[in-house]
């Protein structure tokens, strides 16, 4: 599917399949989205910033973009940043909701709070373009969005589940799963998936699990980013111009419409 909207760079970057650096981790684990087993054992109930960026796209593709803004915030809740990102330019753009380039600064400014290169770019294109009202407008709402949906709440939410969702597996209480098989139905009978590979701990770790996002997104993904771009960035950005403020880990979790999941990560654009 092709994004007409000239907006929507990081849309398109996020429906084009995800080519993990291999500096953090040697030969990188292959993208759990793209393998149709891992999805049918439920390797996306125990993953909701991944579940719910991919239900977003969905919607989005669809042109049902209300609800595909409603999952991108859910996403977030967990501390998923391209999720925060598509919320940024759907406030930006005024796609899915009243266009509001205070809240589309805001978002992108917390999409770039780890330093990925794409949206301190877009980050710093949004910031330029607001009025000086505008910008203190961001500077005080962006403390209460950043409360509930910044890492400093978002990831201790999202290790939580991984954390219980691992303990789950038989046989995991010592923290091995080599000895579990899982047995997914399918047309011919069931399939076997090995519990290596489903568990991982690149994706189960909530360390090693953040730190195979960022070799996913630290280096540009996003629109057509000249050296000399990011080099700027790089040299002169300022980290998040919004005030610190206190986490609220127990925020009450965005609510999404009901979704069929079966297909996700499963079927790609041609």
């Amino acid at each position: 599917m092709k994004i007409k909207s000239r907006h929507f760079v990081l849309a398109a970057a996020l429906l084009a399949p995800c080519l993990a650096s291999t500096q953090a981790f040697g030969a990188p684990p292959p993208d759990p989205t793209e393998d149709r087993l891992m999805m049918s054992a439920g390797f996306l109930t125990s993953h909701p910033d991944l579940r719910y960026r991919l239900l977003g796209l969905e919607e989005f593709k669809a042109t049902r973009h209300e609800d595909a803004l409603r999952f991108f915030q859910r996403a977030s809740y967990y501390g998923d940043k391209p999720s925060q990102g598509m919320v940024a330019e759907m406030y930006w753009s005024g796609q899915g909701t009243a266009k509001d380039p205070v809240l589309g600064y805001i978002w992108m400014d917390l999409a770039a709070e780890r330093g990925y290169e794409g949206f301190l770019l877009l980050r710093e294109r949004y910031w330029r373009q607001l009025t000086e009202e505008q910008r203190s407008r961001a500077l005080e709402e962006g403390q209460n969005i950043y409360a509930k949906y910044g890492d400093a709440a978002a990831q201790p939410r999202l290790a939580g589940v991984l954390r219980r969702e691992r303990r789950n597996v038989t046989g995991s209480r010592t923290g091995f799963a080599g000895n579990v098989k899982i047995y997914v139905p399918g047309p011919g009978g069931f399939e076997q998936i090995d519990g290596t590979k489903f568990y991982d701990e690149r994706f189960w770790d909530p360390k090693l699990y953040q730190a195979w996002h960022d070799s996913v997104w630290m280096k540009p993904r996003v629109g057509r980013v000249s050296v000399g771009e990011v080099e700027q960035i790089q040299r002169d950005s300022p980290g998040s111009r919004i005030p610190a403020t206190a986490p609220r880990v127990d925020a009450e979790e965005p609510q999404t419409p009901e979704r069929d999941e079966s297909d996700l990560g499963t079927q790609k654009d041609g």
